[in-house]
């Protein structure tokens, strides 16, 4: 593979990683809520369901054709359902009181990635777009996907960073920026 493709793929994936995505508003919006050490089970499960997610995405590049396509037209409207009803807890949540008992849980960040219509395209759009047209040997289309899912893992790292950045700001402004992020989610949603 020539290196101005690998090039481009990363650059492709960076972008894609970084840009606002059901994810990366959910680690923001948890971390500022409740904190790293309240989210952290959250955000282990995001990251767990990127790498999941990706793995399905090698497999289905590789072959697995005549059983995902139908799977991912249902998981469309399913993950559009799941990120409107984080949208909506998002607008109405409030910040988590100091020594409040809520915290996020691994399957609510792991479940959303199972359902992340975003991150599916992401995968198989950078394989098809980038990989296959020089190798579909199953190694090869897996080691790009772990490259894909280790990028978004640090891209929802930067998201979750911000958001311990403005945590003292979110406590004061909380309804606007919920309402902000609800919005960008419903973005994601259509």
């Amino acid at each position: 593979m020539p290196g101005y493709v690998i090039g481009n793929f990363v650059v492709y994936s960076v972008i894609n990683a970084f840009t606002p995505g059901p994810g990366n508003i959910l680690a923001l919006n948890t971390v500022t809520n409740y904190g790293w050490k309240k989210g952290t089970p959250l955000f282990f499960g995001i990251f767990s369901g990127y790498y999941v997610v990706q793995m399905i995405c090698a497999v289905f590049v590789y072959g697995v054709s005549t059983f995902l396509p139908n799977m991912l037209g249902v998981m469309k409207y399913v993950g559009a359902a799941y990120i409107f009803w984080l949208a909506v807890h998002i607008a109405i949540g409030r910040p988590d009181e100091e020594g409040g008992e809520r915290s996020a849980s691994f399957w609510k960040g792991f479940m959303l990635q199972l359902v992340n219509v975003k991150i599916y395209l992401f995968g198989i759009t950078a394989l098809t777009g980038y990989v296959t047209n020089y190798s579909t040997s199953f190694p090869v289309l897996v080691f790009f996907e772990f490259v894909i899912a280790t990028i978004g893992t640090i891209a929802t790292s930067a998201w979750i960073g911000t958001g311990l950045a403005i945590q003292k700001v979110y406590r004061k402004h909380y309804r606007l920026i919920n309402i902000i992020l609800a919005v960008i989610l419903l973005e994601c949603m259509v």
